[in-house]
């Protein structure tokens, strides 16, 4: 979506007094936050140094703290709401075109994340405009803070943040050395939503010593005021999935990245941006990094089978972490199983690959969804789940056999060894087409 930024947004949440963001876009890193009913606090009438001496403070104590030096100039600013939503609206988004978000919604809806008519790129732009504290442009190595307030204790911790990223690109980086970039992110997502996660968790690290060992009193005060006065409507609104999608980076991200610190501090954070994650599931699963790699799942073309007006939309790779909100984030409760069980059932992922077709003669669709499992015993495991999930959204099943279930002569789950396949379509032709695509699961 947009242009590929990495950006942290928001669904603030503020923990031990530490703001924690989410969420992975395209070229920019961004520190998120809602100003509804927000009043900066009263302050002493003493003259505090001022606003580019406070940054280069909080620049020498981050990179103190974080151990990397900068190696080229950094242009900084401070930007009002005004014009972040500008932003937000000409130039994050501006190359994500309704249609892009359209596709991108009815494969989400297919998995039953959002409803189907779900204005994707409204609510990102609502979002965005209502979440963003700061961001870094490691395309234009350019960095702002947001805030009509001035340069509280909010605005302070968020540049030490928001400097943690500067850090990173001028040492490895990001775009080239990294690949978080637009091309190579549209095509390998697991690997970027892992990098990201490095970058936010590190970040988030840096921001919190900073804010242990280096923040004020005023600034203890006035993150606990905005603690206390926060409000996120947009953010509240979202979809469960997103939610959740959002904070990965930030919270999953900083537990990876406290796992690596714990070896041998930051030295081992530095040594991962040589050999980074490739997978949500190393970053779910710290002991699995750097060793345990996803495999490559195979598709076949449907186009073949599917016949003359069908369309390939969409192909990708959902991944451990997707695989759990799938089963326990919908936008239907009634279908969501609970996280425990959800995260049991996805731990055991070992690579998938989806396709998204539709046809231009009806509004028939097919989603096909097959995922590789470590072993036999935990494709089972997920299967069983499928079933289960598979059941609450769509009722009783037409067969139900031990290596398959099938609702509706269009939507089935199967098994074969340590492989299991989900279709899911609208039209009865089109699933048995599509079903002799896959004959290991016929």
């Amino acid at each position: 979506m947009g242009k590929k930024i990495s950006l942290s947004l928001v669904a603030i949440i503020i923990s031990s007094c530490v703001l924690i963001s989410a969420g992975l876009i395209v070229g920019a890193f961004f520190l998120l936050k809602s100003q509804k009913n927000y009043t900066p606090p009263l302050v002493e009438a003493t003259e505090p140094p001022s606003v580019d001496v406070q940054m280069d403070t909080i620049q020498q104590q981050v990179s103190d703290i974080r151990g990397l030096e900068m190696n080229a100039e950094l242009n900084r600013a401070m930007m009002s709401n005004a014009e972040l939503q500008d932003v937000v609206m000409n130039d994050f988004f501006k190359d994500y075109t309704p249609e892009m978000a359209q596709q991108d919604a009815d494969v989400l809806s297919a998995l039953g994340l959002l409803e189907p008519d779900f204005d994707l790129l409204q609510f990102y732009i609502d979002l965005y405009s209502e979440q963003i504290a700061g961001y870094y442009d490691s395309t234009t190595k350019e960095m702002y803070v947001i805030g009509d307030a001035g340069f509280t204790g909010l605005e302070r911790m968020t540049y030490a943040h928001e400097f943690t990223h500067v850090l990173q690109d001028q040492n490895y980086d990001l775009e080239n050395g990294l690949k978080l970039n637009d091309d190579y992110c549209e095509i390998e997502s697991e690997y970027c939503a892992a990098v990201t996660a490095l970058v936010e968790g590190d970040a988030v690290l840096s921001e919190q010593y900073w804010f242990l060992t280096e923040s004020t009193d005023q600034d203890k005060n006035d993150v606990s005021d905005f603690q206390s006065t926060y409000e996120s409507p947009v953010y509240d609104s979202a979809p469960a999935y997103m939610k959740q999608d959002f904070l990965f980076p930030y919270q999953q991200g900083f537990t990876f990245v406290q796992a690596l610190y714990n070896e041998n501090k930051w030295k081992s954070v530095d040594a991962a941006y040589a050999n980074p994650p490739v997978s949500t599931e190393q970053i779910l699963h710290p002991e699995k990094y750097p060793n345990e790699k996803p495999v490559n799942v195979d598709l076949p073309d449907l186009a073949a089978v599917l016949g003359e007006g069908w369309t390939e939309i969409d192909r990708g790779v959902i991944g451990e972490w997707y695989t759990s909100l799938v089963l326990d984030s919908g936008i239907d409760s009634a279908f969501q199983l609970d996280s425990f069980t959800a995260a049991d059932a996805a731990a055991g992922w070992g690579g998938d690959g989806y396709l998204y077709y539709d046809d231009s003669n009806s509004d028939a669709y097919v989603f096909a969804w097959l995922s590789a499992w470590d072993n036999n015993d935990e494709a089972k495991e997920f299967f069983t789940s499928s079933k289960e999930y598979g059941t609450l959204r769509w009722g009783t099943s037409t067969e139900d056999g031990a290596n398959k279930t099938t609702w509706q002569d269009t939507i089935s789950m199967s098994i074969n060894n340590d492989q299991v396949l989900w279709i899911i379509t609208n039209d009865s032709a089109a699933y048995a087409n599509t079903l002799t695509a896959f004959p290991n699961f016929e």
